[in-house]
């Protein structure tokens, strides 16, 4: 199984093109890989068939043509459905395939599956992604993989075409448990950051000077010196685009759902975390479901007139 990373070049199976699965299958392509693609909307492949890439009917289909595959799915009912469904990877999985999730999914789930996939004779890891768009396009995304420590080699070869960082966490799970670990962080952050800025700005500070401030300042984070959350503070951020593009705030709050139920799971106090899931939840209901996740200062703002 092993000798499958000295064999490059052979078609990789990529389900899965959404927002971050459509310039990770790129730079696939990009670095020479032969991509066989399958997407629930048809149009999203038309782009990859231009490419030069192969466009199969199901999961089936692309397991019966790649014994190396990634899926990028929005949720664990998706990723379930892929891999487990009626025409799904396992109807036609080959043994010593390698199958790599770089959904973000329950933890538990990533386990159930590659229990499932063990049982075909194949190898399955939960590799799922931080980085956003922008690193997905630039290639600079950072992968957290859990699985066979065996495999991991084998599974890098491919993830460094998508990301500057893979970092092995240990058994299947553990990288879906550090990623939402570090999104419920994000999200505390941003909130933190868009209230900071909202007052600044009430109390007469000009944003751009208060950003400066704050990041050369102990409240320097990601949110503040990387994706401020203020339109006309930085340019080439989803703020600058009316919160357009990024990281959807409909998919912060399943995030932040994910770490609650692991929380409830390990009896984990996280009251902040909490309170980011149900401020996130409260964003969804009130319209920002396909806005950017930054749109917390935007929903501050609105709040306060309230």
């Amino acid at each position: 199984v092993c000798s499958r990373a000295m064999a490059s070049k052979t078609p990789v199976g990529f389900i899965g093109l959404g927002n971050m699965g459509n310039p990770m299958a790129k730079n696939l392509v990009k670095h020479g890989y032969p991509v066989i693609a399958y997407d629930v909307f048809p149009e999203a492949c038309k782009e990859f068939q231009d490419l030069g890439a192969q466009v199969t009917d199901s999961p089936a289909d692309v397991a019966e043509r790649a014994d190396r595959i990634i899926t990028m799915l929005p949720s664990s009912p998706n990723a379930i459905e892929v891999y487990t469904g009626a025409n799904g990877i396992l109807k036609k999985v080959k043994k010593g395939s390698l199958l790599i999730d770089s959904s973000t999914i329950d933890p538990a789930v990533s386990k159930e599956l590659a229990k499932a996939v063990e049982k075909m004779g194949a190898v399955f890891m939960d590799a799922p992604v931080s980085g956003g768009v922008g690193a997905a396009r630039a290639g600079n995304l950072t992968f957290m993989v859990g699985g066979v420590e065996q495999e991991f080699d084998a599974a890098k070869e491919l993830l460094t075409c998508m990301g500057s960082n893979v970092v092995y966490c240990g058994e299947v799970g553990t990288g879906q448990a550090a990623k939402i670990c570090n999104n419920m962080l994000l999200a505390i952050s941003m909130i933190g950051t868009a209230e900071a800025m909202n007052l600044g700005i009430r109390l007469g500070l000009d944003p751009k000077l208060l950003a400066k401030i704050l990041n050369m300042s102990s409240g320097r984070c990601w949110s503040s010196d990387t994706y401020n959350p203020v339109p006309g503070v930085m340019e080439g951020v989803p703020s600058a685009n009316n919160y357009q593009g990024g990281f959807g705030t409909t998919l912060m709050a399943k995030d932040l759902g994910l770490a609650q139920i692991s929380a409830t799971n390990t009896k984990t106090p996280v009251p902040l975390g909490s309170q980011a899931h149900q401020i996130y939840r409260m964003m969804c209901a009130k319209g920002y479901a396909l806005k950017d996740f930054s749109a917390v200062f935007q929903f501050l703002r609105e709040e306060e007139t309230l």
